[in-house]
């Protein structure tokens, strides 16, 4: 272990949104994902926005592996300046998941909650600058051409 938060998630940029609507055939939980991004768009729109999921946030408050984690499961909107630099908020719903903290009480808890959006903030900072938006922006121009050429389909590979 050599850092204090771990934070994992998948980025779908809001802007790559075409179609609203959910597959008839859709368990369940996938709905739900959907509506949440349906959500998602509606209250911040598509500009400079992404929405992480399959995400969550670790932290280890000592030393031991089996003491003092606490282990943090989100989703939601990460919205960016104009120009895609840095991060200006997170909008994310955050649920605590998992605990080896026999100490936690109520009020510890919420400030972790808040924590997490924090931590997201700044670690979408460093997946700013380390270039996978640049890529993911880069996919999408390829995607955006290759629907333009091809009459406004894409393979079903999607």
């Amino acid at each position: 272990m050599d850092r204090s938060v771990d934070i994992s998630f998948d980025c779908l940029p809001l802007r790559s949104i075409s179609r609203m609507d959910v597959p008839i055939d859709a368990s369940p939980k996938f709905r739900a994902k959907c509506e949440r991004i349906k959500a998602a768009l509606e209250r911040h729109g598509s500009l400079n926005t992404y929405f992480l999921h399959n995400a969550k946030c670790v932290f280890h408050l000592t030393n031991s592996p089996d003491l003092g984690m606490l282990e943090f499961e989100f989703d939601g909107v990460v919205t960016t300046n104009e120009a895609d630099e840095q991060t200006l908020r997170a909008d994310l719903d955050v649920r605590l998941v998992r605990e080896t903290c026999d100490w936690l009480t109520e009020p510890i808890v919420a400030w972790f909650t808040d924590t997490v959006r924090q931590a997201v903030s700044a670690d979408f900072n460093l997946y700013i600058a380390a270039g996978d938006l640049q890529r993911t922006k880069e996919r999408l121009a390829r995607m955006e051409a290759e629907m333009e050429s091809n009459g406004g389909f894409l393979g079903m590979g999607l």
